[in-house]
């Protein structure tokens, strides 16, 4: 079994902030991600910052418009050398599609491009699909959308058919998904989990969370975790938890 890459969210209002996390957690973290907060605050500067410092970065900015406009989005956050950038995967085949374009495009013309290996990941800027929220369950997203309360697996791996065929790399999902996702897509499809949360913290605003172990268990490749590890008294052995369960997983 391989083990899930953690990331850890940086969901602060300031690149000062966010400067503190990184430091805390020093050589325990090297994959920051940075979402609407941060980026709407710092731009792309927070992005260029932890480049600097040899950091892989996912832009969790949840992309959702016209096809043009996402690619051309997607064209320069892959430029600044993010490794990762989602879109939402009910804007359709056709702007993932754009998305995925655009981020080939960035990463091509990116400074990191021949940065050391892996810096910017195997596939340059990866485009995720964003299927349902972790903060939904399946009467929020029922009510979302108009129907009856739905099957939140099933909508799930619906909308992972439109993004693979849209070619992007892999998708968003609860780890409560990832069995029905990976029993039809395998490997074909990546799969990062927001929502992860230690044994016995707690689930804040989140409705489907999971520990490291068990999205990694249950096949996830990538595991974001905010405030089990930023808000805890000491984030460095919080983040220090985290390896050693990865490390059982592996075992």
């Amino acid at each position: 079994m391989t083990n899930a890459i953690p990331i850890v969210a940086l969901d602060v209002p300031t690149l000062a902030a966010a400067r503190k996390i990184v430091a805390q957690l020093d050589d325990q973290c090297d994959f920051y991600k940075v979402g609407l907060e941060l980026f709407a605050a710092e731009g792309p500067a927070v992005v260029q910052w932890l480049r600097s410092e040899g950091k892989r970065v996912f832009v969790d900015l949840k992309l959702h418009d016209i096809p043009n406009t996402v690619q051309s989005a997607a064209r320069s956050v892959a430029r600044l050398g993010a490794s990762l950038l989602t879109v939402h995967a009910s804007g359709g085949e056709a702007m993932m599609a754009a998305a995925v374009q655009g981020a080939t495009e960035g990463a091509s013309d990116s400074p990191h491009r021949n940065a050391d290996t892996g810096q910017m990941g195997d596939h340059g800027c990866g485009i995720l699909g964003v299927t349902v929220l972790t903060s939904m369950n399946a009467e929020s997203l029922g009510q979302a959308w108009g129907r009856d309360a739905l099957n939140v697996s099933t909508e799930v791996t619906r909308l992972a058919s439109f993004v693979q065929n849209a070619g992007a790399l892999g998708v968003v999902c609860s780890g409560h998904e990832l069995a029905a996702l990976k029993g039809k897509f395998g490997a074909a499809l990546a799969a990062l989990v927001p929502g992860i949360r230690l044994a016995g913290g707690l689930a804040h605003d989140q409705q489907r969370t999971m520990t490291p172990s068990a999205a990694t268990a249950a096949g996830a490749d990538y595991l974001v975790l905010g405030r089990a590890v930023t808000a805890a008294p000491n984030p460095a052995a919080a983040m220090e938890a985290v390896w050693a369960e990865l490390q059982s997983v592996a075992h």
